[in-house]
């Protein structure tokens, strides 16, 4: 008997979040590296598959080695692969630490590998490409550690301005008056390895399109786990997501323990439908291969090589959309067509009636439940945080009315 081959390394997570494509592997205590190919960023480098090599900017969140113990490979690859300099992006807390370490292996390898270290405070911003900035911001962790944000900054006018012709707008520039105002546009908020704790609550970090945060324990008797561990419970996650205004929140770090099954199993008891659908596991390849093949198919890309044995999966049905009554022909009235309401017919012997439609409640996109909200240890106004709005009261849509019909007597 021929003996068993050795096991296959899992293939790399990839979500796509438009516009934005996201891959890497992060599994608790083994490794994480992540990359966000649109932005020439990765995070972390606690291995270093080959498609992490392209990632122009790197920025580390802490010195564990699950986190960045690749790094020293991945500066040299870079090099010998031609790609250039490896620009390494950390918390200035750390930057010696990290020297020390490459120096090490230059001492092994009796040569040195060029990388450019960017040491940053937090809140430093620094320009990865244009108009696109990365700062890091402290978290809670067993070590020196920060979490990152990507942010765009897009120049507006002025509102005293805006009505203003051009010839006056150029006068007033040349004068030296400032007549735009620059705004900054969160896309992207990663935390690295934290507990819960205020800097989850950032203006930046809850208003940025996506959020990428480690999720070490869900079990419900693991809390105290992750208390010790300062690790994100999803527990804590589930709060979180009651002032997050993002699109989607990525899940990563999760711990070989977990049954991928029981984790979304948990995700859905307590972050409720609405929220559980934004939720995403990034090493869920299954899920998530069947989820980019219907993006795919939604898209109109019809290739059988971009699918799987099964051929691409049936195109997604729209939602309905609510067809306005047309207006009756001369000598007839409308008559309401059987389980179709607001959809009509015209035929004569049918009189119009009046029927009230009940009130439409609509919770906007960021708005926050009345009452306070538990982030870990710290509490939080849901609608006022320090100066920062998080929230927004609930507000129902006005009355409406409909015409419709009934057969006349």
């Amino acid at each position: 008997m021929l003996p068993k081959p050795p096991p296959r390394d899992p293939s790399l997570g990839f979500l796509y979040l438009p516009p934005y494509r996201l891959f890497g592997e992060s599994i608790a205590g083994e490794s994480t590296c992540l990359q966000i190919p649109e932005l020439d960023l990765g995070f972390d480098i606690g291995a270093c598959p080959r498609a992490m090599l392209s990632s122009k900017y790197l920025a580390i969140t802490h010195g564990h080695m699950d986190h960045i113990g690749a790094l020293a490979y991945f500066c040299s690859q870079r090099r010998f692969q031609g790609m250039g300099t490896a620009k390494v992006v950390c918390d200035s807390r750390i930057a010696n630490s990290i020297h020390k370490m490459m120096g090490g292996f230059s001492d092994l390898e009796g040569q040195r590998t060029q990388y450019d270290l960017i040491s940053i405070e937090p809140d430093q911003p620094i320009e990865i490409k244009n108009n696109i900035f990365l700062r890091g911001f402290e978290v809670e962790h067993t070590c020196p550690a920060f979490g990152y944000v990507v942010f765009e900054k897009r120049t507006k006018l002025k509102q005293d301005f805006i009505d203003m012709p051009q010839d006056k707008l150029k006068e007033l520039k040349d004068r030296g008056i400032e007549i735009t105002r620059t705004l900054e546009i969160p896309l992207v908020a990663y935390t690295g390895d934290t507990a819960p704790g205020p800097h989850l609550i950032r203006e930046d970090v809850r208003k940025a399109q996506m959020v990428i945060t480690e999720c070490t324990f869900f079990e419900p008797d693991h809390k105290e786990r992750a208390r010790v561990g300062m690790h994100m419970h999803l527990d804590d996650v589930a709060e979180w997501m009651r002032v997050l205004e993002c699109q989607n929140v990525v899940l990563v770090h999760v711990s070989r323990r977990t049954e991928l099954e029981y984790a979304k199993r948990r995700v859905a008891q307590l972050a409720g439908h609405k929220n559980a659908d934004k939720i995403l596991l990034l090493m869920d390849n299954k899920f998530n291969k069947l989820r980019y093949e219907q993006q795919l198919v939604d898209a109109g890309v019809t290739d059988p090589k971009l699918f799987g044995k099964n051929g691409p999966p049936p195109r997604s049905r729209p939602k309905p959309v609510f067809t306005p009554p047309m207006a009756p022909k001369v000598g007839t009235e409308p008559k309401v067509v059987s389980g179709a309401p607001g959809v009509v017919s015209h035929a004569a012997g049918t009189t119009p009636v009046k029927t009230e439609a009940k009130p439409v409640g609509s919770l906007p996109t960021g708005s926050v439940p009345a009452g306070s909200v538990q982030v870990g240890s710290v509490q939080v106004s849901s609608v006022q945080v320090g100066s920062v709005q998080v929230g927004s009261p609930v507000t129902s849509g006005p009355d409406t009315t409909r015409e419709a019909t009934k057969p006349s007597a």
